[in-house]
């Protein structure tokens, strides 16, 4: 069975160092999804803008800058606040999202409660499947056998 952490939070878009506005997300961690983070942003547009990153790059950008290219993340104060900033970037355009860093923190651990770091392959069930998948069958003696005669046999031209 597959379990969901979510957290509804309002993060920051901030427009410019003295400007941000308020944006309602959710972060989503699916257990049949291991290894990545969900956030979706309800930014006032009809659908909502949906993210998918690395458990493991937000894990790390709550204590130090890290990710490169489309999704960048690292923390730091805000008057006087610990806060965690998302760089994104996509082909629609590039937003800088602010939050809370106890708050994504606190969800973050319950995530790897759920998953702890090291284990998501397990949760794939990767190994189970490559097994079904090896596993002889019956039918496995047909494929086995050659449907050709080998080169030792004396049926056919003899090349002399």
């Amino acid at each position: 069975m597959h379990s969901v952490v979510e957290r509804e939070l309002e993060l920051k878009l901030v427009l410019s160092p003295e400007r941000s506005v308020p944006v309602p997300a959710r972060l989503t961690y699916r257990t049949d999804d291991p290894y990545a983070v969900h956030v979706t942003f309800h930014v006032g547009s009809d659908s909502p803008v949906k993210w998918t990153f690395g458990r493991e790059l937000l894990v790390e950008g709550v204590f130090r800058p890290c990710g490169h290219g489309d999704v960048r993340v690292w923390p730091t104060k805000v008057d006087g606040r610990n806060v965690v900033l998302m760089a994104l970037s996509s082909p629609d355009g590039d937003a800088l999202l602010e939050a809370v860093a106890t708050v994504v923190s606190a969800w973050l651990e319950r995530t790897l409660r759920v998953v702890p770091p090291g284990s998501e392959s397990e949760r794939l069930g990767i190994d189970d499947g490559l097994a079904d998948l090896l596993a002889p069958t019956p039918a496995d003696d047909l494929w086995l056998g050659s449907p050709w005669p080998s080169d030792e046999s004396q049926e056919g031209d003899a090349h002399a």
